[in-house]
This record gives C-alpha cells, structure tokens and sequence, in this order.
C-alpha cells in the first residue's frame, strides 16, 4: 500500500506526465541513503562520478565515505545560468580517465540544490546521449521536485525514459524524498526508482540496513493515499514558496545584491562576486573572508559557493524556507546593513 501510495504521490508532484511502477520501488532512510545505496550498487571502490557544480556539500559524505568511490566536479558556468554543457562532462570525463579512474555515472540534481533551478529538457537530453555514449549511469535526484513554484516547469528525466524508451533505460535511477517536498526530513523515507531490474533487485537486497520503519510507511499510505490532501498540499506549498521567494529575492535588490534567476527548492544563489573586485581578488580566499565578515559584522551565516564547489568565487546560497516571515526579514535588514557598510566604505576608499 505505500509503495502504491508514494508511486501516485511521485506522479502528481510531476503533474501527472510521468507514470511510475511501484513494483520499481525500492524505500530508504532518506534521500542519503538512498543516494548511497545506488553509489554502493553501479560502482566499486576508486570508481568515479561526476556530478556538477555547484552541488549538495553532503554528497562529498554520502557518495564517498563508506563506498570508496570518487567525485569528479563537473565544472558549470554562471554565463550560461550553471547549465551543464557536454563539453564540460567530456572535460571530468578525461580527467577522471587521466587519474586512472574509471567513470560509472553522472550523478544530477534536478530541482538544484544550490541553485534552486531545473535543468532544461535539452540538457538532459545531452546527458542522456552522453551516457549511453559512454556506457555509464544517470542518477537523477529529484527530493526537490514538488518545489517547482515558477515556469519552466520540472522536466524529470522520467518523461525523457518514457519517450526514449530501451536504449536509455537500465541506464537511468531516480531518488526521491518526502524530507522537501512534505517537509518530513525526520521521518527518514527515501525512495530508490530504477528503471534496472538488477538494480532494483540489489537495491533491495541491500534495503536491509537503510529500512523505514512499518509504522512510519502505515502513516505515510494514509496520509499520502489521501487524494484531495495530496493535491491541495502541493498547490499551498509551491504558492508559499513563490511568494517567500520573491519577498527574498526583492529584499536583496533592494540592497544591491542580485541572485541567479531560479524557479524552484527552498534557496537563492546570491552574487556578491563584486564585493571580492576585480581580477586577482576574486579568490576562494576572499570569499571566505567575506563569509566571515558577514557572519562576524552582522550575524548572518550563509553558506559560501566554495562548499558547494562552485567554479566562481563570490556565489553564496541563502534559504529562505526555513524561518518565519519576521526572521526573515530581520536578516534582510542586517544584510542592508552589510551592505550599506561596505558601499559607504568603497567611496571613501574611490576618494582616497
């Protein structure tokens, strides 16, 4: 029944374009359980994945501290909005080749996390054909995909499977969470989906370190078995979550800080690249000591681009989901009050 439950709930979070089989799915303790177990299944200790940047800090743990196995950043660009470009998987491609590694997946996050953007249905195209060129995976971890509040829409690499058909995918695995989209990271359910009967097979095999509890899965059936539920949480969070998303990004151009232009998850990816200068000081360095200043000057803790891998200094992710109305605000005032600081300090400076 909750595996029924969750196929139908994974279906109407992606607007009923996609159909999935609950024979197909395989429950975990959370999304990191799961995105280990399909790490532990498709590779062996010194393989590698390539994943790019900017991505989940976590995944540095989850994917490589108890399976042996290495990350290859595939390095992104803000000049076409972080999109992954082919070129760019064939770069992290031979460099992995170079260092003797064997490559075994693309690993995407799709919502992004950190970006809080989709990726393109002609991207993941092009990685899609990159895999099958090369013979290896494609992890698709979609825990955000409920958090789609702005076109364009969420294009799950499983609308691409069902139109692509057998050449693509044993090839492809999705891994789902209710931690984001229903807000239950405590209840650690987890969902591996792979379209690899082996896979699947090993997967659950293997589910028996990482099991969620019958309890848990009898109160989540209900719950998510629950239809006009379902469909009225959906519609009340996205809306929630554009209108916190605005009153966000409008705070912070208020203050002269703009963000990358996203459309889903729980974050915006803040550019403050001006505040490092031009040329030599735009460093991991002096982002850091930016982080720090802000954290030291007026309290705010934001997680700086570096711990995501990010190829330009000076991104930061802020999230604007996990705190009420007031607390936000209150932040944007001391970010104000940052950046009022600095500005008045660089004239004095342009002066001198």
């Amino acid at each position: 029944l909750c595996l029924q439950a969750m196929a139908s709930f994974m279906e109407k979070i992606r607007g009923g374009k996609v159909r999935f089989d609950p024979d197909r799915i395989v429950l975990t303790a959370g999304a990191t359980a799961a995105n280990e177990l399909l790490t532990f299944i498709l590779a062996n200790p010194g393989d590698a994945l390539l994943i790019p940047t900017p991505y989940y800090p976590g995944f540095d743990r989850d994917l490589r501290w108890r399976t042996g196995v290495n990350i290859v950043p595939v390095h992104c660009h803000s000049s076409n909005g972080f999109q992954v470009t082919v070129a760019a998987l064939e770069a992290a491609y031979e460099e992995a080749a170079a260092a003797g590694m064997s490559v075994r997946g693309v690993l995407l996050t799709n919502p992004s996390n950190p970006l809080g953007t989709t990726v393109e249905r002609s991207v993941l195209e092009d990685v899609l054909d990159f895999v099958v060129r090369k013979n290896i995976h494609l992890i698709s971890d979609e825990i955000y995909s409920g958090s789609v509040f702005a076109a364009p829409d969420l294009v799950s690499v499983a609308e691409l499977v069902e139109s692509r058909g057998d050449d693509v995918a044993g090839r492809v695995h999705i891994v789902y969470s209710l931690s984001k989209d229903l807000g239950l990271p405590g209840f650690r359910v987890g969902v591996v989906y792979s379209y690899n009967d082996a896979v699947v097979t090993a997967a659950r095999r293997m589910s028996s370190f990482t099991l969620v509890s019958s309890q848990t899965q009898k109160t989540l059936a209900a719950m998510l078995s629950d239809a006009a539920f379902a469909q009225e949480y959906i519609r009340t969070n996205r809306e929630r979550l554009r209108v916190r998303h605005d009153h966000m990004v409008a705070g912070l151009a208020r203050s002269g800080v703009p963000c990358l232009p996203s459309n889903a998850g729980l974050f915006v990816w803040m550019d403050m690249r001006r505040l490092l200068g031009d040329g030599g000081e735009a460093t991991v360095a002096n982002e850091l000591r930016l982080w720090d200043l802000m954290l030291h000057e007026v309290k705010l803790n934001i997680s700086p681009g570096s711990s995501c891998h990010c190829s330009e200094p000076g991104w930061f992710r802020v999230c604007f989901a996990n705190m009420s109305l007031d607390t936000l605000d209150v932040a944007l005032a001391r970010m104000s009050r940052f950046m009022d600081r600095w500005n008045k300090a660089t004239t004095l400076q342009e002066h001198h």
